[in-house]
């Protein structure tokens, strides 16, 4: 075997092991039930919102939700028409455009939100005890870094795969 290809096996190898962390930690997030009463996309929304929220802006544009998200522009409308139903969040027009779309948070209703995501915190902090604060900040600086560059493994968000256009 050449030095080229042991290179590309070690690379296959660390691929497949990025990959099998990634599901044990996606399937942990989904097996403690942080998202409980709260759809998981909706519960994703929510977090981008009050985010959004608690640094006094008066919303988040529906394009910011779907570029962040990555979701398909329809999915991320029936998530946003759901916490609407909810009495979460409601639609804006933008104060210079009347053709943006913004997202705000229900500032009456931010309770609901926030048991939800104190369950998510104290998730957070359990995981920061077991790996200590160096390696979260590692951890955090290292998905922001992974997410900046919008990595993905064929299309971009807001677009259809073939099985999604043909339905």
């Amino acid at each position: 075997m050449t030095t080229r290809e042991e290179a590309e096996n070690e690379k296959e190898a660390l691929g497949e092991e990025l990959i099998f962390a990634w599901v044990r930690l996606t399937a942990l997030l989904k097996n403690n039930r942080i998202t409980d009463g709260l759809m998981y996309n909706e519960a994703i929304v929510m977090l981008l919102v009050y985010n959004e929220y608690r640094k006094g802006a008066d919303g988040l544009a529906f394009s910011e939700i779907v570029a962040q998200t990555r979701m398909l522009k329809s999915l991320a409308n029936r998530t946003v028409t759901a916490l609407e139903r909810k009495g979460l969040v409601e639609r804006t027009g933008g104060a210079r455009d009347k053709r943006a779309v913004f997202v705000r948070l229900v500032p009456e209703r931010a309770d609901e939100f926030l048991k939800v995501h104190r369950r998510s915190l104290a998730l957070a902090e359990k995981v920061c005890d077991v790996i200590g604060r160096e390696d979260a900040e590692a951890f955090v600086r290292l998905t922001g870094k992974i997410a900046a560059c919008g990595i993905s493994s064929e299309r971009k968000p807001g677009t259809k795969n073939k099985k999604e256009e043909r339905n």
